[in-house]
């Protein structure tokens, strides 16, 4: 009995049908651009280190819950008011002595910050809350620290924060940004 010769698939055209699959796949597959917030973390603290002491007044406080909703020192808030909010804390320069700020153009009241080196954002979230509601408060309250810093930086040296970041440090350190997140 004659052996019969096993038939040969002819591998040329699947290689070709291979390729344009791949051509397929990615002129129709939709690549989603991810959006996040760039910012560097602080340095690990030792447990044994007590956290610094902090006035109640220093800490502007601003809860996001699950229906993105803002409640911003225990009152209801537009996230249109949110950078306006936040700049007139940050800027409000109401310490004496020592604590008190010279070049702030706040109301100076004796309720609200004493600094800008001392006030300290809170920012806490729902678990609930959109990712792109969180994200949007979290630009709000940055652009308030760009504001104040563009200031800050126009009056000492003639031109805008964002123009002269390389070459001008200082302006970043006395506006230096304190958001808990």
């Amino acid at each position: 009995m004659a052996r019969r010769a096993a038939p040969e698939v002819n591998a040329g055209s699947m290689a070709d049908i291979a390729f344009l699959l791949l051509i397929f796949f990615l002129v129709t597959t939709t690549i989603e651009v991810d959006s996040g917030i760039v910012s560097k973390l602080p340095p690990e603290v030792d447990e044994k280190t007590p956290p610094p002491p902090v006035k109640k007044k220093n800490i502007f406080q601003v809860l996001v819950n699950k229906d993105n909703q803002l409640l911003v020192e225990e009152e209801l808030m537009e996230l249109k008011d949110l950078t306006d909010a936040a700049v007139a804390f940050i800027d409000n320069g109401g310490g004496e002595g020592k604590s008190g700020c010279a070049y702030c153009e706040g109301e100076r009241s004796p309720d609200s910050s004493d600094n800008p080196k001392k006030a300290i954002v809170s920012l806490v979230n729902d678990r609930q809350a959109t990712y792109n509601y969180y994200i949007t408060v979290t630009n709000e309250l940055v652009r308030a620290y760009t504001i104040l810093r563009n200031r800050a930086a126009t009056q000492r040296y003639g031109e805008t924060y964002e123009s002269m970041y390389a070459r001008y440090k200082d302006t970043q350190e006395q506006i230096r940004r304190h958001l808990s997140i």
